[in-house]
Formats: structure tokens, C-alpha cells, sequence
């Protein structure tokens, strides 16, 4: 988990949407410790018993106006005293003009100012999220993590066990890689799993005999992305002939991560067994499943009707009494 993150970092992943108003030169220093943004509403008129310093100060059309409604003193009062130490820059919604008073209090407490012409609910939104998902607490898994026609599926299993040259098939097959080898997952929400390639693995796969390979230089741009939600497991183990596999698909496995249950699905590998098709089999009916659709269930509901329908036949050949 990332203690901090650093306010240039965050200004030049967003530079399409962020600008410097003032206070460049005070940029380096800032460190943004909690992904909440803070909307000074109480404080406008005074009320600083809970204010949150350490936030990102967001104000928009509302506090803007609000505060040019307040007197010249009270203004320079509520903004100096919303300058802390502690903050870490003043983000100004819409465009809208920077008060007087506010440029010089965040001047004078060597604070930035920031402005986008992105509406306050926007701009608060991405950057929670690109917050959260920075600031989140993070796990490294061992596996391989690929999108399957937009779902996210992990690969896992015992180490060659074939989880890379598997991918490395789905990708042929015009899926996608997130990571390879190490996934590195976080928690985006309380019932989302996020997964990533460590930065020194991004893009990078490793195939027993021939080495590290690009993906994205082999296959092309289209052929990797930077992240996804991890919404199904698929564990690799090696055949034994004398296990009991799924055969119909009653079980339901999960497999925790980041305190999220994710559905597990045990796939045996073997000879002549082609695990890029089963897999795709497997997210294709994991996500019909989701829809409502589920054979397993079609199955047993035909089952049932063909067993009842055979009772009724043998019961209307029983002989009757006279």
C-alpha cells in the first residue's frame, strides 16, 4: 500500500484535465495522504471544528459564490485559516476565478492552487478514484491475469503448470494481457478486485525456453491493458486420473482476495486437452451465468421433467383391481 502520493505525480497522470494556477514551484513538496476530496462548505462560514486539512480542497461554483457574498476580512480569515500546513493544494472547478483572498493565503502557506474547467462532481469523482486506487492496500499474487472478451479472469496454479503458455494462446487468440507471473490486486470497492502488473513486469511475459517477450511489441497495442477488474479465478492443476473432477458444474468455489469472494473454477490439464478453448468456455459461461442463463440448472430442471415423466408412464402401467 502507498503511504502517499505525490501531488506532481498525480497532476501530470491528469495533465488533461488539471492546470496550474499558481504555486508551482511548491508542487514537489506535496503529498496527498487520503483519497477523499473535501468540499469546504462549513468552513465558508466559519466552522473548523472537523475540518479536514490533509484532503484536496475542492471548490466549485457553489463555495465560490458563497465566499464572494462574504465580506473582504472574513473571506481573508476563513481562507488563511483553510491554508494549512497540512494541505495540500486548492483544486477550482469550472474555470471559475480564483478569490483574492485565496490566492494570497495559499501564496503565503506556500500552497498550490489548481484549476479545471471539468464540473466539481466530475473532476471529484476521477480523482477519488484515481486516489483510491493508489492509495488502496495492495496484495501480490502468484499467476497470470488476462481479459477474456472484457472479463478480467486470473490464471493460478502450481509453478509450470502452464499458466504463461496458456495466456500467452488466449492472446493469439485475440484476448488481452494484464500481468504476468505476479499480480499486484487491490481493492476497488467493497465488492470489486482490481488486478496490475508490477511496474518492472508491465507488458512482459516469461515463456520456459525462450525468455521474456513484449507482448505489446509482438502482438501490438491491442494485446495488453494496464488493468482489470478480477472477476473470475481459473486454477490450473495438473490431472490426476484418480481425482473426482466437476463434471456437471454443480460446485461453486470462491477464492479470497483483498477480503472480495471471487468465483474459483479447478481446471485439470493434460495432453491433447486445449485450455485456451476450455478457459474461454469457462468465462463465456461464467458470464452467461451472470445473466441469469445457466446449463448446470437447464440440465437438471430437463433431469427432473424426464424422470417425472417416466414415473408417470410406469404408473399408468400398473394393473388396477376390478
Amino acid at each position: 500500500m502507498a503511504n502517499a502520493v505525490k501531488l506532481s505525480k498525480l497532476i501530470q497522470d491528469n495533465k488533461s484535465i488539471l492546470d496550474i494556477f499558481q504555486g508551482e514551484e511548491c508542487i514537489k513538496d506535496k503529498e496527498v495522504l487520503v483519497s477523499d476530496i473535501y468540499r469546504p462548505g462549513l468552513e465558508l462560514t466559519g466552522y473548523f471544528d472537523f475540518y479536514p486539512a490533509q484532503r484536496i480542497q475542492l471548490l466549485g461554483r457553489t463555495e465560490i459564490s458563497y465566499a464572494a457574498r462574504l465580506d473582504h476580512d472574513i473571506r481573508t480569515h476563513v481562507f488563511t485559516k483553510m491554508a494549512t500546513k497540512a494541505t495540500p493544494c486548492f483544486l477550482i472547478s469550472r474555470s471559475l476565478p480564483v478569490p483574492e483572498e485565496l490566492s494570497a493565503a495559499a501564496e503565503e502557506a506556500h500552497i498550490p492552487i489548481l484549476q479545471t474547467r471539468e464540473s466539481t462532481t466530475y473532476i471529484s469523482s476521477i480523482l477519488t478514484e484515481y486516489l483510491r486506487a493508489r492509495l488502496a492496500k495492495r496484495t501480490s499474487i502468484h499467476g497470470v491475469l488476462v481479459e477474456i472478451k472484457g472479463m478480467g479472469v486470473l490464471l493460478t496454479g502450481a509453478s509450470g503448470v502452464g499458466k504463461s503458455e496458456t495466456a500467452l494462446g488466449l492472446v493469439q487468440r485475440g484476448h488481452r494481457l494484464i500481468a504476468d507471473d505476479r499480480v499486484d490486486a487491490f481493492q476497488k470497492d467493497h465488492n470489486t478486485v482490481v488486478g496490475e502488473a508490477p511496474k518492472i513486469l508491465k507488458h512482459l511475459m516469461e515463456i520456459r525456453g525462450i525468455g521474456i517477450i513484449d507482448v505489446m511489441n509482438l502482438f501490438g497495442a491491442g494485446a495488453v491493458k494496464n488493468r482489470t477488474e478480477i472477476q473470475l479465478v481459473i486454477n490450473l492443476v495438473n490431472w490426476d486420473p484418480k481425482a473426482n473432477y466437476d463434471r456437471l458444474g454443480f460446485q461453486e468455489n470462491t477464492r479470497m482476495i483483498c477480503n472480495v469472494p471471487i468465483p474459483q473454477v479447478n481446471i485439470p490439464v493434460k495432453v491433447g486437452r486445449n485450455i485456451e478453448i476450455i478457459i474461454e468456455v469457462a468465462a463465456m459461461n461464467f458470464r452467461a451465468k451472470k445473466m441469469g442463463y445457466d446449463a448446470t440448472q437447464t440440465f437438471d430442471n430437463n433431469l427432473t421433467s424426464l424422470i417425472s415423466e417416466h414415473s408417470k408412464e410406469d404408473a399408468n402401467k400398473v394393473p388396477h383391481d376390478d
